[in-house]
């Protein structure tokens, strides 16, 4: 399907309108809609034959298509792509909805429980899961480090960054460390470091080494022996909190039992859901929509994710959002996204 072909379909107003008559009509009801449902919805009078004509050329165009011999067509992929730029990116939250978000996750008192809330808003707004995703680790902001030595000779390494977010990991380093020389190193990070994201002291600790080596050489080597992001092992550290997946269960989009399953143990695995997600804070986008994502799941195709990045402490911090069928109400999912995720910076802020 040449991109020229697509264009042609969408070029005239009503064309557009009418495929946003039926991406909505469908979403609604989950049946193939006819030309007499849009013409019962169509703020213009036009007749079902000139509605027939329209729809064939989106059929023509890729947009639609006819699951049988049936009357009704069914949207596609791209038109749920049309759909969330052109129409749910203008929507705005609805007023209930706003209420009920403040009402949910007012009060608050920890990361934890405002994680926590925000997941369960999110999976009730999309009859899908939802999902936040913490920093990756290289842009996590180190505020305090601590480092203990086991008897084996293996080293915890703790990392607690602004409103008490805590990784933590056991290494095993190249050399032996004894307990004295990391509480010299975790002083030397504390003291020159609190504040720096990850990335920042890596590329820093590197410069020392280079140039300043007489003065910094075993502190900064120890330093980047113990926290570079790499070493820490970004997938073991990366939290992922994840609610409402048995929502799938009993949905027309997965009625294959084996597709089912796949995609519940790939939510249950999160290490695909986190590298999907962290795409989104890399994109400039505030909310940022994936129609069909076959890095999740076999029956990939039938599944929207709708995300955005939050930040707090002035760094882009991690990314939340929904997964839900195609079918998904992308208006409400999307306002609700990006409301939520400047509840949660702005709560992030606040929770020290």
């Amino acid at each position: 399907m040449s991109a020229a072909m697509r264009n042609q379909a969408l070029q005239e107003r009503r064309n557009r309108q009418i495929l946003a008559d039926l991406v909505r009509t469908y979403i609604e009801t989950g049946e193939p809609v006819s030309s007499r449902a849009i013409s019962k919805r169509f703020e213009e009078s036009l007749s079902t034959a000139t509605i027939r004509n329209i729809m064939a050329d989106l059929e023509d165009g890729g947009y639609l298509y006819q699951p049988h011999t049936s009357a009704g067509r069914v949207p596609t992929a791209a038109a749920y792509r049309f759909f969330a730029q052109e129409i749910a990116s203008q929507a705005t939250l609805t007023v209930e909805d706003r209420n009920w978000i403040n009402r949910e996750m007012s009060g608050a008192n920890s990361a934890a429980e405002m994680t926590e809330r925000a997941g369960h808003v999110l999976a009730e707004v999309s009859r899908g899961v939802g999902i936040i995703v913490s920093p990756p680790l290289r842009r996590a902001v180190l505020e305090h480090a601590r480092m203990w030595l086991l008897p084996d000779g293996r080293v915890v390494v703790v990392l607690i960054s602004p409103g008490g977010n805590t990784r933590d990991k056991i290494l095993r380093p190249s050399r032996v460390f004894t307990q004295p020389e990391l509480d010299a190193t975790a002083d030397f990070l504390n003291r020159n470091y609190s504040g720096w994201t990850l990335d920042a002291i890596r590329s820093d600790l590197l410069q020392k080494v280079a140039t300043e080596r007489e003065r910094y050489e075993t502190l900064a080597q120890s330093a980047l022996t113990l926290c570079d992001p790499a070493i820490l092992s970004e997938t073991a550290t990366q939290q992922i909190y994840v609610e409402g997946a048995a929502q799938f269960v009993g949905t027309p989009e997965f009625a294959d039992q084996g597709h089912l399953r796949e995609l519940l143990a790939a939510i249950e695995e999160k290490n695909r859901l986190v590298s999907v997600l962290n795409a989104c804070i890399e994109t400039p986008e505030p909310v940022f929509v994936q129609i069909g994502i076959k890095e999740i799941s076999q029956a990939g195709h039938n599944l929207a994710l709708i995300s955005a990045p939050y930040s707090g402490h002035d760094q882009v911090q991690g990314s939340l959002g929904v997964l839900g069928p195609t079918r998904i109400d992308y208006e409400r999912a999307m306002t609700a996204v990006a409301y939520v995720a400047q509840l949660f910076s702005e709560a992030l802020q606040k929770i020290e």
